[in-house]
């Protein structure tokens, strides 16, 4: 059995260095415990970005922006990021922290969307090459019919943190009374969009679980 720790540990130390001004914001959040995206997880993001070819990308979640500046700084010329946030606080340090990203030369487009994003996708058109979906781990499968809505045929839904930590294995009955509701709802996403025709996905134990969704070109036959 392979130790996650380690292996992630392991991992990690691979990965080539960020600007110091991206260094900083990460060191920011990760030290006052700000949810930001892992270091194994936005390897296999900036990954999909590239090999998708996206250039109009949604993110779900901003935090303080970090996980959208990786994609600004990796994505090429020509990307635009729409990206939302609930928590003020964190909107305007995001904001901040794109300000500072643009006086260091990023070109990419980055439009943050402040407010609940279960009200705002329905005023947004797309279509979205890539939707990196880490907001509230319960509304992934109340998201889910404007994100598929948004998606470009031959684009990813990249949703994070699908495994809970490992508690979505268990049985509801093992899980904290109050984290009941999120279980459920997390094990409804991952059952929808194994079985959308419209979808076809792999769950990947990187981080804390990665769904993987490629919108299929074409509308499925309704022939048998």
């Amino acid at each position: 059995m392979i130790d996650q720790e380690r292996l992630s540990t392991f991992l990690e130390a691979l990965e080539t260095d960020d600007p110091v001004w991206l260094e900083e914001i990460e060191q920011y959040g990760r030290e006052r415990k700000i949810p930001l995206v892992r270091r194994e997880t936005a390897a296999l993001l900036l990954f999909i970005l590239q090999t998708a070819k996206a250039k109009n990308v949604l993110e779900i979640g901003t935090a303080i922006g970090y996980s959208a500046l990786l994609m600004a700084l990796h994505g090429g010329d020509g990307l635009h990021i729409d990206t939302v946030e609930l928590d003020a606080e964190r909107a305007a340090l995001a904001r901040e922290n794109f300000a500072r990203a643009k006086k260091e030369g990023v070109s990419a487009s980055i439009d943050l969307l402040e407010g609940d994003a279960g009200r705002l996708l329905p005023a947004l058109s797309g279509p979205y090459g890539l939707i990196f979906l880490d907001g509230a781990k319960g509304q992934y499968a109340g998201y889910l019919p404007a994100l598929k809505r948004l998606l470009a045929p031959g684009g990813v839904l990249f949703a994070d943190n699908v495994l809970q930590d490992g508690t979505v294995l268990d049985s509801r009955f093992l899980v904290e009374r109050r984290d009941r509701t999120t279980h459920r709802r997390m094990r409804d996403f991952l059952y929808a969009v194994k079985h959308d025709p419209e979808l076809v996905t792999a769950i990947v134990p990187v981080g804390d679980g990665v769904s993987l969704s490629l919108k299929k070109e074409t509308a499925p036959s309704d022939d048998h």
